[in-house]
């Protein structure tokens, strides 16, 4: 039977919505609906690459008392399926439009992150075809782009319900790896050491695993033993008196009426203090933060009957009464006594290495030689420069040469000296030389004009 969600309880968009993480928690008041300007609730990182486009639409979701309504009356099933998208018809006008906002805004980032895409792929000039390429974005329907439509909220429910299923398997893939790359390196160093450099590196490697390896006792967590050391250490309570209903309301931080994976991994922190220290050298923070995953789902495994990914107060009580609760042997393996790999995954993980590493070589080497040909041509087009240079500067002179040789001398002082060919014109004769001039073009002298006589009568 798919789980209801109780009336008057907490409203959980996405944890019974989505089963994720318990991302949202927010109190329902049926008598007094949340008003529009309220504050926005704050989620924990999903780790989606979409987890603020999801917080944004909850928390629009989130003003509109039809669809808390609505939701109230649901159930997980019908949540999942899309029935439950259907009632965003029915949402405010005001709703709407900021969901359709929000949508502009997402599809506008998804442009931008293709873009850049093609850019670091050095392919600036292509044309892309965003409708196409927005495919490959499932939390949201790339037809259309412009309104936040029932399809849209059913997309981003399914897709996150999808993804955050595979989110624990990929972390696990991902420290496999990380712990690989880290013996491959470690042998790689050693390899390359001397005997007795090699053999000190060994010895303290052992000695670092050895102080590693000393630690309390790690409880079983979800364990009689293990709560109840929270009981006494964090909530400082007599440890003779454990209450297990008592300790779940302690631990239900937003009194939800459920503990969901962050207030569950919180339970762990006394646990993985006894083994990881930040100050150590020998301790990995990494590892510890796969140690917490594990606890967590060990957890959700024997107490999350329903698989929501939410602990009730009934599942929580129903687990302290299994006889597992009270029995548990030597206690929780670590990391360390459960190698996350075997010799032939990191036997093949080394040959991946192997065969990217030629790769990069083989595109290093390539680069080299394109970067060798391009300066062989730079010196080729510099040495062209150089000749057309030479050549623009003889021009210039043979220029410069044969206007000298064609200009008039010059006197010393600088004014030009005109030479007469006496070949080829007469010479003028003098100024004042007219004998051969016929008389009726001789020039006669002008005479001065007489001064009028004056009598003594005008002195």
């Amino acid at each position: 039977m798919p789980t209801s969600v109780p009336r008057g309880a907490p409203f959980l968009l996405l944890p019974l919505l989505l089963m994720l993480s318990a991302v949202l928690a927010v109190p329902v008041d049926r008598a007094a609906p949340p008003q529009e300007d309220s504050q926005a609730t704050e989620t924990p990182d999903t780790g989606l690459y979409y987890h603020r486009y999801l917080q944004e639409v909850i928390n629009v979701l989130e003003t509109d008392g039809h669809f808390r309504e609505k939701l109230q009356a649901a159930n997980a099933e019908d949540i999942k399926s899309g029935k439950l998208s259907q009632e965003l018809d029915f949402v405010s006008h005001n709703v709407r439009t900021k969901l359709d906002e929000l949508k502009r805004q997402e599809v506008s980032r998804l442009r931008m992150l293709l873009k850049a895409k093609m850019d670091a792929k050095q392919e600036p000039n292509l044309q892309m075809d965003h409708m196409n390429l927005l495919k490959q974005f499932e939390h949201l329907d790339p037809q259309n782009q412009h309104t936040f439509e029932a399809r849209d909220l059913e997309l981003l429910i399914q897709t996150a319900t999808r993804d955050l299923a595979q989110y624990d398997a990929a972390h696990h893939e991902e420290f496999k790896r990380y712990e690989m790359l880290k013996e491959h390196e470690r042998r790689r160093y050693l390899e390359s050491l001397g005997e007795e450099q090699r053999k000190e590196a060994e010895r303290k490697l052992q000695e670092q695993q050895r102080r590693h390896r000393e630690h309390p006792k790690v409880n079983v967590p979800g364990s009689q033993a293990q709560l109840k050391e929270v009981w006494e250490e964090l909530d400082g309570l007599d440890p003779n008196r454990f209450n297990p209903k008592t300790f779940f309301i302690l631990h239900d931080i937003n009194s939800d009426g459920v503990l969901d994976e962050q207030e569950l991994e919180a339970l762990f922190t006394k646990e993985l203090e006894k083994v990881y220290d930040p100050k150590n050298e020998e301790d990995d923070m990494r590892e510890m933060e796969e140690e917490r995953l594990r606890m967590r789902e060990h957890v959700m495994k024997n107490v999350d009957t329903n698989q929501d990914r939410l602990v009730t107060l009934e599942e929580f009580l129903a687990s302290t009464q299994r006889k597992e609760f009270g029995d548990t042997g030597e206690g929780w393996k670590t990391v360390e006594m459960s190698p996350a790999y075997t010799e032939e995954e990191l036997k093949r993980f080394e040959e991946e290495l192997a065969a990217r590493e030629a790769e990069l070589n083989a595109r290093a080497q390539r680069l080299s030689q394109e970067t060798e040909a391009l300066g062989r041509s730079q010196d080729r087009l510099e040495a062209q420069k150089r000749e057309l240079q030479q050549a623009v500067l003889q021009m210039e002179q043979r220029k410069q040469q044969q206007q000298e040789q064609s200009a008039p001398p010059s006197k010393p002082d600088g004014q030009l000296q005109f030479r007469a060919d006496t070949d080829d014109a007469p010479v003028p004769a003098p100024a004042g030389d007219q004998k051969d001039v016929p008389a009726s073009e001789k020039k006669v002298p002008e005479q001065p004009p007489e001064l009028p006589q004056l009598d003594s009568q005008h002195l």
